[in-house]
């Protein structure tokens, strides 16, 4: 029986210890307490089967309803076709953009050789202001009381030019010289000669100091060598006077005198020969044999001496003394030359600063009244503005000088310049990479001179970026074009476009006839997104329908 029960309620689904309470007791079991029929598993079963057949009923619901927008949307909307744009005639224009800054051209720093000066540099004076300008024969400084001449030249002043010096920097002076006006002499010599000197003179009259000095001690090394000069030239009168002298023979005196001898030797031979007795002898004393020997010799010697009067003297002893005393002469005047050209002008380095382009801006002073200079003096840029820019090499060889390009300036005008040149910068090949792989990704400067600006500009634009606009290619006028995207490639490589010949829903209704024929072209210019058509096999006329996409 038991077994029987558990059976029975088992199969009821209520535990037999719920029955056998019931049972004992009586009637007050038989209505169980709410909720003790449904527990467990068979709850969340119950709960779970509600929630999806609330979410399938929600799908379909969402389904078949539809708003009245969308249904008119719907009854609207096209069939799916062609996109299609029309044929054009207009200009088609390549152009290079690129970003340029605005400068002066060609800034450097400025330095002043102040070596050969024998003392502190320290600048006195003239300091330029900023911005301004320095051309030819400006005093671009003062040092030591000093003026710092600005001439035209590429070489910097490396020495102290003087008479005698000769060299390409001789050559840049004289050339300077000229382009101020001044006349230096032998304009084709690169010697600094007497003539550049006195050119250098009228150099420093016009900027209105005096020419630099040349010391004591070159006066004094004058005065002494004029000196010797005089003593020479004494010499040289004198020993010109003994030769001259030597030269003229014996005197009428001498000769007379000469003669008288002569002419006596003679008389007392023949006292000698006759007998005559010596006056000098005792009276009555027989003339003695040996007497006329005496007069024979006394004769002959007479007469030698009075012929050696009419012969030329021996005067080479003077004339090496002329010699002497003309060589003598001779380097007096050397020295006195050189002791003279020791005071002639000459152009310090410290006196004279060579610039390239003048004239000059002043961009930065570096240098204050009071100061000692030991480095670079200023900044200065070509008083040109210039615009340069960088490019790669595949807009740069599109470029060129004389190209025209426009800009926007800072006040929103429009202003116009020109490329002036187009240089590569330098390759750095290290690494084991070749120049022409190196090459392929230089970059370029490209250089333009803006057309005439207005002071206010010129000031709105000096050290801004703005964005050029360099046309590289134009067609001639207005040409048919067509947008890229309407160009496919046919079999063979050729260019080609769809072109809409009827309805463009002809196919897709089924219709027979083609809606869209593809034409070869032959392609010219393309920029902007459009291509330029320049001849078809079947004719293209401005609106005509071409397929860009479906």
């Amino acid at each position: 029986m038991k077994f029987s029960r558990s059976r029975g309620d088992r199969a009821s689904g209520t535990p037999a210890t719920d029955v056998e309470g019931a049972q004992a007791g009586g009637a007050a079991a038989t209505a169980p307490t709410p909720g003790t029929g449904l527990r467990g598993h068979r709850l969340i079963w119950l709960v779970a089967g509600i929630a999806v057949l609330s979410l399938l009923a929600g799908i379909v619901v969402s389904r078949l309803v539809v708003s009245p927008a969308q249904a008119a949307a719907d009854a609207k909307a096209p069939a799916a076709g062609l996109i299609t744009v029309p044929v054009e005639k207009k200009v088609i224009a390549n152009d290079v953009t690129l970003r340029g800054d605005v400068k002066y051209d060609d800034a450097v720093q400025v330095k002043v050789e102040t070596a050969d000066l024998g003392g502190p540099a320290v600048v006195t004076g003239q300091v330029p202001e900023l911005g301004a300008e320095l051309g030819q024969t400006s005093i671009a400084l003062e040092v030591s009381g000093r003026p710092v001449i600005v001439l035209p030249g590429d070489l910097p002043a490396y020495r102290t030019l003087r008479v005698g010096v000769s060299g390409p920097d001789v050559a840049q002076l004289k050339a300077a010289l000229t382009a101020v006006g001044i006349n230096p002499g032998n304009g084709g010599s690169d010697v600094y000669d007497a003539a550049t000197a006195t050119a250098v003179d009228k150099l420093y009259a016009n900027v209105g100091y005096p020419s630099p000095t040349s010391g004591d001690d070159a006066k004094d090394g004058v005065e002494s060598a004029a000196r010797g000069v005089r003593d020479a030239e004494e010499a040289l009168t004198s020993a010109r006077a003994e030769l001259s002298a030597s030269k003229g023979g014996a005197t009428e005196v001498e000769k007379l005198t000469a003669d008288n001898a002569v002419r006596e030797a003679e008389r007392n031979l023949a006292a000698a020969q006759a007998g005559t007795p010596d006056p000098a002898a005792e009276p009555g004393a027989a003339p003695q044999p040996g007497d006329v020997a005496g007069a024979q010799d006394a004769l002959t010697l007479a007469r030698a001496e009075r012929a050696a009067l009419d012969k030329p003297k021996d005067v080479a002893a003077q004339t090496a003394a002329v010699t002497n005393a003309q060589r003598q002469l001779d380097d007096a005047k050397k020295a006195l030359g050189e002791a003279r050209t020791e005071t002639l002008t000459a152009l310090p380095a410290s006196e004279v600063l060579f610039l390239s382009s003048l004239p000059r801006r002043v961009d930065e002073v570096l240098v204050e009244r009071g100061a000692t200079v030991s480095g670079p003096v200023m900044a200065v840029s070509g008083a040109t503005l210039v615009i340069e820019a960088s490019a790669g090499s595949s807009d740069a060889e599109l470029l060129a000088p004389g190209a025209k390009a426009t800009f926007v300036l800072p006040d929103d005008s429009q202003g116009a310049a020109t490329v002036t040149s187009v240089e590569a910068r330098k390759v750095d090949a290290e690494g084991g990479e070749s120049n022409a792989d190196a090459k392929k990704g230089a970059r370029f400067t490209v250089s333009l001179a803006p057309d005439a600006l207005t002071p206010e500009q010129i000031t709105l634009l000096q050290g801004s970026n703005v964005r050029l606009t360099i046309p590289v290619s134009s067609t001639a006028g207005e040409v048919l074009a067509v947008p890229l995207a309407a160009l496919t490639a046919g079999p063979g490589g050729e260019s080609r476009v769809e072109v809409l010949r009827g309805d463009p829903r002809a196919e897709s209704t089924g219709k027979k006839d083609r809606a869209t024929d593809l034409v070869p072209v032959k392609t010219g210019l393309a920029a902007g997104g459009f291509v330029e058509i320049v001849s078809s096999d079947d004719p293209l006329e401005p609106g005509d329908k071409v397929v860009v996409g479906k």
